[in-house]
């Protein structure tokens, strides 16, 4: 794997964005229900989206966030809302480079803290959101975990 960067989301990169494999299982962990239920009330002006490419293999992950401090739910105000890291770049750093970027962008903006959600369950991503420092800090209703990381 070569040098990663982050590239904001856009028509020239976003085939290879929708295109990235996942490990079998994975598939069922790709967006908690918390999630869908808060997006149709999310400011589309806030949502951050980058792809993570390597120089030798092209987009090797996604990422995107929300940057809303007047989001009622506090969970929402600064959070990870997607990510995905190809099957074949997973376990070398990239999961990591894209929660670090998207905390240096909270940030910039000003925020404290970052949260992410996640169903907790065999394949799910909770021991990575771990493993980079996220600490669960509740469940939501739906019976996904809270993770947040101290800014």
């Amino acid at each position: 794997m070569g040098a990663l960067k982050l590239e904001e989301l856009s028509a020239k990169n976003a085939v290879e964005a929708n295109n990235l494999s996942l490990k079998p299982g994975q598939e069922q962990f790709i967006a908690p229900v918390s999630y869908a239920m808060a997006g149709p009330f999310l400011d589309p002006n806030t949502g951050w989206s980058r792809v993570v490419t390597d120089e030798d293999d092209g987009v090797v992950g996604f990422i995107m966030a929300n940057f809303d401090p007047d989001v009622l739910e506090d969970e929402f105000r600064s959070c990870i809302w997607r990510m995905n890291v190809d099957a074949g770049a997973q376990g070398k750093g990239v999961g990591r480079f894209a929660v670090e970027a998207t905390a240096d962008e909270a940030r910039k903006r000003g925020f404290d803290r970052l949260t992410v959600l996640w169903e907790p369950g065999e394949d799910s991503p909770e021991e990575f959101f771990l493993r980079v420092g996220f600490v669960v800090v509740g469940d939501t209703p739906y019976g996904e975990k809270i993770g947040a990381l101290a800014l």
